[in-house]
């Protein structure tokens, strides 16, 4: 079948075989603004009875009423107006919801980006065929951005209101650091290793607790990689001196508590199971590790347990010691 060479032709084939819309679609929408734009412009209060024809090679708009040709003169200029108003609107829409279903698709995986702008404390993103949001609670504390900078990111959300969309990308989000796992350490991809959890405070530590499925593979050893090659590469893409710890899961609390606490090493461990609470007695000179900076150690490896912590020194009593909830 021969295309005309007409420039409305060529525009509505264009939307079809690059956007991918309904020509149908299309020249319906126009007949109906045409129809509108007739009775703005000739004060017309019935309009419901009108028939408008488009020609879809030349984009001609007559209008009919009873079968009778009532198109007034020089009304060709509103109706090509009208039409290019529609495919613009179209090409709009149709593009909208390419770069939702892209996004979508790509939805809870890494991204790269770049800072483009800044409104307040929330940060504009350029990931490519849109604008992404970095909002302040997404943001890591401390972390400065600046316009330019390039970002790997979380794609957290992609929200669609009808309106418009807005795609929110992360730097806090733990799963940030599980994917750039996935992405460094083969074993995880190819299903011999998993991540069971995952706890973070963004920039500062990460604590992550790996399981193997298969004999014979070290999950922890797989995830740091020789001399630490894997997990340093996996701090270098996320731009940012973070500690990372990768702990063996078990089943055990007890020994998930030990694991989750490394690299301390407490003398005993006292567990309430029904409470979910331990208490954990070490060394004098090894309280200040397993408690570490600001509370850290300890905070991660209640969340890794899913206990409540408390750690004393073994020549302490128990009593008055807050413990660290998970």
């Amino acid at each position: 079948m021969s295309i005309i060479k007409s420039d409305f032709a060529l525009a509505l084939n264009q939307i079809a075989t690059e956007r991918g819309i309904s020509l149908d679609d299309v020249l319906t929408s126009i007949k109906e603004a045409v129809k509108i734009a007739y009775k703005k412009e000739y004060n017309e209060e019935e309009s419901e009875d009108i028939e408008v024809r488009i020609d879809p090679g030349t984009g001609e708009a007559t209008l009919y009423r009873d079968s009778k040709d009532i198109t007034p003169p020089g009304f060709g200029r509103i109706a090509t107006q009208t039409a290019k108003q529609i495919i613009i609107q179209k090409i709009r829409e149709a593009e909208k919801k390419s770069v939702i279903a892209h996004f979508k698709k790509i939805e809870k995986t890494l991204i790269n980006g770049r800072v483009i702008r800044f409104d307040g404390r929330v940060a504009f993103i350029d990931v490519g065929r849109a604008e992404a949001i970095l909002p302040p609670s997404e943001q890591i504390r401390n972390e400065r951005y600046a316009p330019n900078d390039r970002l790997v990111l979380y794609l957290s959300e992609v929200i669609d209101d009808g309106a418009g969309y807005k795609i929110i990308v992360s730097r806090r989000d733990p799963r940030l650091v599980e994917e750039l796992f996935r992405r460094e350490v083969p074993e995880l991809s190819q299903g011999l290793i998993e991540i069971k959890r995952i706890v973070r405070e963004a920039g500062e530590r990460t604590k992550i607790a790996v399981a193997s499925k298969e004999r014979g593979v070290d999950p922890v050893g797989s995830c740091v990689g020789q001399r630490g090659v894997r997990i340093q590469s996996v701090i270098h893409s996320l731009g940012v001196d973070e500690k990372i710890d990768v702990v063996q899961w078990n089943d055990d609390p007890k020994t998930l508590i030990i694991n989750a606490l490394s690299p301390s090493k407490p003398i005993e461990i006292e567990l309430d199971e029904e409470k979910k609470y331990a208490t954990i007695r070490v060394d004098s000179d090894e309280l200040s590790l397993i408690i570490g900076k600001e509370g850290q150690n300890i905070r991660l490896a209640s969340k890794i347990a899913d206990y409540t912590l408390k750690a004393v020194a073994k020549d302490v009593p128990l009593s008055g010691v807050p413990p660290a909830k998970g």
